[in-house]
């Protein structure tokens, strides 16, 4: 049986998920910056401008094992809402523990609950543990479309663009 729960997260939530959320960024080479962290997760969740999910013990809710964080699109061609699953992170020494697919099928039971048409995420070509995670959680990889990007620079942002 797990030793954690799943629970979506809320502004009362911040300082859990807050340094999970400077790890991350850290995994993708970005500056720590704990404060600039905790402002854009209470903006996020205040404007409800995403949907960020936890695990935490049972033992102790105030540990934070990892978390996922979804974000609202549509589809123009479907003429639905989807989710885009941006940002997904466990700490090191709970990987492989169940809390990863967790936090997916957590995504997915949310995702089921407000009929979207999709989930979709991308992670780096290289993650080959990420990708095994998402394929084993149901993922496919798109074949069909490359996706492309065009970064935009404010002067003086420390902005991280995924």
């Amino acid at each position: 049986m797990n030793q954690f729960n799943v629970i979506q997260a809320n502004s009362t939530h911040i300082e859990l998920v807050a340094p999970l959320f400077n790890s991350y960024r850290q995994f993708y080479g970005q500056t720590a910056d704990l404060i600039q962290v905790r402002n854009f997760l209470y903006e996020r969740l205040v404007n409800e401008d995403s949907v960020v999910f936890i695990a935490v013990t049972q033992y102790n809710p105030f540990e934070c094992l990892g978390f996922t964080q979804l974000y609202p699109s549509f589809s123009s061609v479907a003429m639905q809402r989807t989710w885009i699953l941006n940002d997904l992170f466990v700490l090191s020494n709970f990987r492989n523990q169940g809390v990863g697919i967790a936090l997916l099928n957590a995504a997915k039971d949310f995702a089921i609950r407000t009929k979207v048409k999709r989930l979709t995420l991308a992670t780096a070509i290289d993650n080959y543990p990420a990708q095994k995670l998402y394929e084993k959680a149901g993922y496919i990889k798109d074949k069909a479309f490359y996706h492309y990007q065009l970064d935009i620079s404010i002067p003086g942002s420390n902005e991280f663009h995924s």
